[in-house]
């Protein structure tokens, strides 16, 4: 695996935190394969010390992000969060897709984080994100949304080949929003 450990709001990754991610996430390696990006990102905020991975790996994007006072605490959980998000996912697919099927994915390219730019008017767009969009079910778009940790997803709907967003709704059951054709 391929494991970037950088700072973030003027954080220095000493030597000591460097060798604890690696460790770490080195322990991740038997579920990808060798050449998977891992980003992870430690910063500070006030007291608390946040570890934050980021795993793109064949269509699915896991991410996990953990606060504690230790950064050797948030790197630890965070890893175990990741594992986690990761045979929760195997299992599902095992589950989903156990007959002798394939599944197939393509892998994305390393999607893009960027700050928009101030707009004049009172809407301020603080964000922006750049991801592929492949062709899936809306069930498959809820297992990624949950991986993500997210309260909606963007996809393609596989079936009628339009674009789609699945949401979380306040009951606890899920939503589709389809196109007007």
């Amino acid at each position: 695996m391929n494991i970037t450990v950088s700072g973030k709001n003027g954080m220095t990754v000493t030597d000591g935190l460097r060798d604890a991610v690696i460790k770490n996430v080195s322990k991740l390696g038997k579920y990808f394969s060798e050449d998977t990006e891992v980003r992870t990102v430690l910063s500070v905020q006030k007291n608390n010390h946040i570890a934050e991975i980021t795993i793109p790996f064949k269509g699915i994007i896991f991410r996990a992000e953990e606060v504690s006072d230790d950064m050797y605490v948030s790197i630890d959980r965070v890893v175990d969060k990741i594992e986690k998000q990761i045979l929760k996912h195997k299992a599902k697919l095992k589950n989903r897709f156990g007959a002798n099927e394939s599944i197939r994915f393509e892998i994305p390219p390393v999607y893009e984080e960027a700050k928009g730019e101030e707009e004049e008017g009172s809407f301020e767009i603080v964000k922006t994100k750049k991801f592929p969009i492949k062709p899936m079910s809306p069930e498959e778009a809820i297992l990624q949304m949950n991986l993500l940790g997210h309260n909606f997803f963007v996809f393609t709907n596989a079936d009628t080949d339009t674009i789609n967003v699945v949401y979380k709704r306040k009951d606890g059951k899920y939503g589709l929003i389809e196109p007007i054709e």
